[in-house]
């Protein structure tokens, strides 16, 4: 295992173990590399590492503390990556979205309350598919997240939101060449949300799956089309 790896290791077992709270400042650098065995060269390529992905954060000439750790500012490196992918790529994150969507369907079966089940009701209600590919796919945005948010896991909701919110492009492009692509979706989101209401979580994880599998068989579609 590499110097900084085995750095990386350790501190993540301070953070694990409760030694290092959220906020909490980390000991001084001399300090901390002598308690862990380290040299300070790679604590400190250690304590780079963690700053990009949002767990510690470096404040010049204060010193370096952990983050508050909660799951948007996580997944705030994984959204960048994300970002960087081309059309091609963004199959796979319809790959990840299968596996999820439909594991977030199941909770939000079993937990929904009522007062959410009527905010997806009037979702729907005040959705035709007539608004424009634009409106639908913010409608397909927000249909999923409202589930997501229902499903009692924060950190599931915020890694769905997270990969969903890169897709849209994908989204748009289906909505616009796609015949029949916003009565399919409506009519999907119809399905979800009755099996949702009805709170049968195998029920909504398969409608689920469903819907976002058949946005990914178009796509794969789509792109070998163009190749």
């Amino acid at each position: 295992m590499a110097v900084t790896d085995e750095a990386i290791l350790k501190i993540k077992e301070m953070i694990t173990s409760g030694r290092l709270a959220p906020g909490d400042r980390l000991p001084p650098e001399k300090e901390l590399s002598e308690s862990l065995g380290l040299s300070r060269s790679s604590l400190r390529e250690a304590v780079k590492a963690l700053e990009v992905i949002r767990v510690l954060d470096v404040r010049r000439g204060d010193g370096t503390y952990v983050t508050s750790l909660e799951p948007r500012l996580l997944l705030e490196a994984l959204s960048f990556v994300v970002d960087l992918h081309d059309d091609r790529s963004v199959i796979e994150i319809f790959g990840v979205r299968r596996i999820l969507e439909p594991a977030a369907a199941a909770l939000a079966a079993r937990r929904i309350s009522d007062e959410q089940l009527d905010a997806l009701d009037r979702l729907l209600e005040t959705t035709t598919g007539d608004e424009g590919v634009e409106a639908l796919v913010q409608h397909d945005l927000e249909f999923h997240q409202a589930i997501s948010e229902a499903c009692g896991n924060d950190y599931l909701a915020q890694l769905i939101e997270s990969i969903s919110s890169h897709t849209v492009r994908a989204r748009i492009w289906r909505g616009l060449t796609q015949q029949g692509a916003a009565e399919r979706t409506i009519a999907e989101h119809r399905a979800i949300l009755a099996a949702l209401r009805d709170h049968d979580a195998e029920l909504a994880s398969a409608h689920s799956l469903t819907h976002v599998a058949g946005i990914e068989d178009w796509l794969r579609a789509a792109l070998g089309a163009t190749a």
